[in-house]
């Protein structure tokens, strides 16, 4: 199983924490190289894992679902950056974000303009649930989908804290899915696996 890695100074038991605004320089400044994929979670730069097979399309099909069925009710934010606090960048697999007609050109997303955030896992299940979705309960996002493509079962959680979500459901096969905020709009199994 392939976990996210922690970019870490060798020469020091101590761990430097990173700012978002630091973390930000280092990318324009050409630190990393651009096929890197990294994300800032609690001031930590960590290594994400490859995009796999089942992955890729688990993404894709859901990104198209998301955008037939919300329409311009919502904008959705794919494997793109969201901003929670001054110490984390995650990028989420994907973010179902209020509409803005800049699509968010002037700042990214922040918990503010997040509606639903959903991570799809193959190789990283206990790093998304453990370490991801803490941050989003924390940083107050209402509600967070975990996709499990190898058993294709679907973790909604809801009422965050500062110390997680409060409330978990899972989702199975011939069962349905609705967003909190547009509990009309329905997605059957077939949308996302």
């Amino acid at each position: 199983m392939m976990t996210a890695q922690l970019i870490t100074p060798s020469f020091t038991s101590n761990v430097h924490k990173f700012t978002v605004q630091q973390y930000e320089l280092m990318l324009e400044a050409g630190v990393f190289a651009e096929s890197d994929r990294l994300e800032l979670i609690n001031g930590e730069i960590r290594v994400m894992s490859p995009i796999g097979r089942k992955h890729a399309a688990c993404v894709a099909k859901t990104s198209r679902a998301f955008q037939i069925k919300l329409g311009n009710q919502a904008f959705i934010w794919t494997q793109n950056p969201i901003r929670l606090g001054d110490h984390s960048e995650p990028q989420p697999d994907l973010a179902i974000l209020k509409w803005r007609d800049d699509f968010y050109a002037e700042a990214l997303p922040t918990s503010d303009d997040i509606l639903l955030i959903i991570e799809v896992a193959d190789s990283t299940l206990a790093y998304d649930r453990d370490v991801k979705n803490t941050l989003y309960a924390a940083n107050g996002i209402p509600e967070m989908w975990l996709f499990d493509v190898n058993k294709k079962v679907v973790e909604g959680y809801s009422q965050p804290s500062v110390s997680g979500y409060k409330r978990m459901q899972r989702y199975e096969q011939n069962e349905t899915l609705a967003m909190l905020v547009f509990p009309d709009i329905v997605f059957s199994w077939e949308d996302i696996f």
